[in-house]
């Protein structure tokens, strides 16, 4: 009886929704590594790949189940009725992703079914961004206009998820933080349907990346992974902004709560948009693919996947906690604002250096063979009247 009461307790219930969503990510995964191995259902290497062997590539689907798994076993009330909404909306995503992964589809094909499902949620669970607070002096937002623009969130955090899956242990380790820091944000709001959604979902990726830094069982989330991770975070951000438009939260910072969860997902946006911004002064499409990702830059100039990927969460949770602590102080959009700003133009320096410096490297290695080369073909010469010799001997 007191064991059925404990569970009971919301804090229990998000806690161990944690453990569980770990416990079947890590059983789960060998089986689908396995399986994945036998029918031939791996990811091959390609020319921007940065692993070199051929690896299973449907991590996606224990992330998938042991995240509904974990959830589901619980109680919810009636305020999680929007979270069932999107698991409705990331069932739909899973199997675009599957499909995606086994037989590769259209990226046109892909938006337009990311498009639906974001258009589900928000039609029929109402979550939407309705008021931006005074940012970029804007305030309420007309309905129609609401919805394109939530529409757009989803899109650029799904797709900027799935930009940033380039090295082994970075889009995990994101989705990580990221649903750690909403879990906390919702459970001190007393939305606890979303703190367990939340914190389900960093213990499947917290399994997922035993696998995934392995030398011996890797695995890849794939775009079933990515999808449902993106589409998740989407839902966090926006309804965290939803929230403290009614400033249930904190009154102080209410009106930050965009640029709250932009810090909060700062890496993956930061990358994205600095790509697409070079692509364009480049005069390149923005949705070509190239290894000008920060990651890739890190991972080409010596660092491994393990040590490129901390330091690019550690910069993120550097980020924001200077967000914070800058906040407490000045409680002004405009100067947050400049603040990301900043940080952005840092961050788009740290790129170019890193080009750069790989751009140095690779002119060194030339002019290494070209001298080596040189020598190589001294060194024939020196041996050729040798070798005249013993032919003339014979």
């Amino acid at each position: 009886m007191y064991f059925n009461e404990l569970l009971q307790v919301k804090e229990i219930q998000i806690f161990l929704s944690f453990i569980i969503s770990l416990i079947i990510s890590i059983t789960t995964i060998p089986v689908i590594i396995n399986i994945s191995k036998l029918k031939d259902l791996m990811a091959e290497v390609q020319l921007r790949s940065s692993h070199d062997e051929v690896t299973p590539t449907l991590g996606g689907v224990a992330i998938f189940a042991s995240t509904l798994i974990s959830y589901f076993i619980w109680d919810n009330p009636s305020e999680g009725h929007d979270t069932h909404l999107t698991i409705a909306a990331i069932i739909i995503l899973f199997f675009l992703g599957i499909k995606d992964d086994i037989l590769i589809l259209s990226p046109k094909k892909k938006l337009i079914i990311q498009i639906a499902a974001s258009l589900m949620l928000i039609t029929l669970g109402n979550i939407r961004i309705s008021n931006l607070y005074g940012l970029f002096g804007i305030y309420q937002i007309p309905y129609i206009f609401s919805i394109l623009f939530t529409v757009f969130i989803f899109i650029s955090i799904i797709n900027s998820l799935n930009l940033l899956d380039g090295i082994d242990g970075l889009a995990g380790t994101v989705g990580v933080w990221t649903s750690v820091v909403f879990s906390y944000l919702f459970y001190n709001l007393g939305y606890f349907a979303h703190a367990t959604l939340s914190l389900a979902l960093a213990g499947s990726l917290v399994g997922f990346l035993r696998y995934n830094w392995s030398k011996k069982n890797k695995i890849f989330m794939g775009d079933t992974g990515s999808l449902i991770i993106g589409f998740l975070l989407s839902f966090f951000s926006i309804k965290f902004i939803m929230i403290n438009e009614h400033f249930e939260y904190n009154p102080n910072m209410g009106n930050n709560a965009p640029l709250i969860a932009i810090t909060i997902l700062l890496l993956p946006l930061f990358d994205t948009l600095r790509m697409f911004s070079i692509r364009i002064i480049n005069g390149k499409s923005p949705f070509v693919g190239d290894r000008n990702h920060m990651h890739h830059l890190l991972i080409d100039t010596g660092y491994s996947h393990l040590v490129a990927t901390l330091i690019l969460i550690i910069y993120n949770i550097i980020i924001f906690t200077g967000y914070y602590s800058i906040n407490y102080y000045v409680n002004n959009n405009n100067v947050m604002l400049l603040y990301l700003f900043l940080n952005f133009i840092i961050y788009c320096f740290w790129g170019n250096n890193l080009s750069k410096k790989i751009e140095i490297n690779k002119i060194e290695r030339i002019k290494f063979n070209k001298i080596d080369k040189v020598k190589r073909l001294q060194i024939a010469d020196r041996l050729k009247p040798n070798s005249d010799k013993l032919i003339d001997n014979q």
